[in-house]
C-alpha cells in the first residue's frame, strides 16, 4: 500500500512524454584518461626501479632485509596501479565511448583490449618493454579521447 501510493506521488510529478538521454553514464566531463597514465607512470617508474635494485650479499643481513623489503613494496605498488590503470580504462572504454566513436576510430576496442592486457602483463611480470608499451597505448588512447571532445590536449608525462 505504502508502496503504491509512493509511486502514484512520484509519478505527479513526472511528465509521461519526457524524454531523458546521456551520452556517457555520468556526466559529461568527469571522464578522463589522465588517471590511466598516472597509474601507468607508475607501473613503468616501478618497473625501472625494480630492474634497477641490487641484490646485497646474503651474508649482510641488515642490507638483505632492506633490499627484500624495498623489493616487496615495488612489486606492491606496481600491482596496484597496474590494477588501477586497467580499472580506469574498462571505465573509459565501457562508459564513456560509444558506437560513434568506434566508427570514427575503428581500432578502439582492440587499443583498449590491448591496454587491459598489457595491464595484466604488467601484473605478472618486471618487463620494462610491457611498461613503456602500456605508456604507448594510453597515449593512442588520450589522442583518440580528446579528438572525440574537438580538443588538443598535450600528452604529458610527469617523468
Amino acid at each position: 500500500m505504502v508502496i503504491k501510493a509512493l509511486t502514484q506521488f512520484i509519478k505527479s510529478f513526472s511528465p509521461a512524454t519526457a524524454t531523458v538521454s546521456a551520452h556517457c553514464d555520468g556526466p559529461c566531463g568527469v571522464y578522463d584518461p589522465a588517471s590511466a597514465r598516472i597509474a601507468a607512470e607508475a607501473v613503468l617508474s616501478m618497473t625501472k626501479k625494480i630492474l634497477a635494485l641490487e641484490v646485497p650479499d646474503p651474508s649482510d643481513k641488515e642490507a638483505y632485509v632492506k633490499y627484500h623489503n624495498t623489493f616487496a613494496r615495488y612489486v606492491a605498488i606496481k600491482e596496484e596501479q597496474a590494477h588501477l590503470a586497467k580499472t580506469e580504462l574498462l571505465v573509459l572504454w565501457t562508459d564513456y565511448f560509444k558506437p560513434p566513436h568506434l566508427e570514427a576510430h575503428p581500432n578502439l576496442h582492440d587499443l583498449f583490449w590491448k591496454a587491459a592486457k598489457l595491464c595484466s602483463a604488467c601484473k605478472v611480470e618486471v618487463n620494462l618493454e610491457h611498461a613503456q608499451e602500456l605508456m604507448d597505448v594510453i597515449k593512442e588512447i588520450h589522442d583518440i579521447f580528446w579528438s572525440t571532445k574537438n580538443r588538443d590536449i598535450t600528452w604529458y608525462t610527469a617523468s
